[in-house]
């Protein structure tokens, strides 16, 4: 395991890992990317003259630390796992060449709240053995977060996970068009963004690696969707558009 930490990334978060892979017993090192992230900001001052900070300097750090991944993989021989869950890979929450990086996501057909709950059942199952739970609590109860700029949460940009889910799984796994989830009592907002995003992120998907299937809709196998002629069940309108690329 590498952790990749950056200005943002917190205390918490750095325990939280460094903690789990002593649990579990694998190898741990740390590999800074503050110092190699102003170097491209440095490099990049003159294009960036005059524009404000925005998704790519997120981005970039997303990128910065995928290939520092690969580079340690092509080096040592190691196999890298993307660590993208199926809800964020449903509505695009990644950075192609960035943490979407992999020969394999093992979890990136599992959603978010299904993830939460994997990790309780490990903790559960590590006591009933009368081991230490591998997996700390404040990984499992903190607000997620994708650290990449100061007091940034997931809540900031998604709905909470158990009603984004509740509908992803509906509209990928059961193939409800808009009009039944609405019918199904969907909050039409939520219903019509959530098809908007899944649509409008298949481009993304196509280039994420494979993952473990292990729901009735695995993307890439199961479920693909038109790339071309900006496809979706649920028109755009053009400050969607703009805003939608990350």
């Amino acid at each position: 395991a590498v952790s990749m930490p950056s200005q943002y990334s917190s205390d918490h978060s750095r325990d939280d890992a460094a903690t789990l892979a002593a649990s579990v017993g694998i190898d741990y090192r740390t590999v800074a990317i503050a110092d190699m992230y102003h170097s491209f900001m440095d490099g990049l001052a003159e294009s960036f003259e005059g524009t404000a900070p925005d998704l790519t300097e997120e981005n970039l750090q997303a990128r910065i630390r995928g290939t520092l991944v690969m580079a340690l993989c092509n080096k040592f021989g190691w196999l890298a796992l993307a660590t993208g869950n199926k809800s964020e890979f449903a509505v695009g929450y990644s950075t192609l060449y960035g943490d979407s990086n992999g020969a394999l996501a093992p979890i990136g057909d599992v959603y978010k709240t299904r993830v939460f709950q994997l990790a309780r059942w490990r903790n559960e199952l590590a006591i009933e053995r009368g081991e230490t739970p591998p997996i700390p609590e404040s990984t499992i109860t903190k607000p997620p977060s994708a650290e990449l700029r100061p007091d940034q949460r997931d809540d900031q940009s998604l709905p909470p996970y158990d009603e984004l889910d509740a509908v992803l799984e509906r509209y990928v796994d059961d193939d409800f068009t808009v009009d039944e989830l609405l019918a199904a009592g969907a909050d039409p907002e939520l219903a019509r963004w959530v098809a908007r995003l899944v649509d409008r992120n298949e481009f993304k998907r196509r280039q994420t690696p494979f993952s473990l299937r292990v729901t009735r809709k695995a993307f890439g196998r199961d479920r693909r969707m038109p790339l071309t002629n900006a496809y979706s069940e649920v028109r755009w309108t053009t400050d969607e558009v703009e805003g939608s690329h990350g």
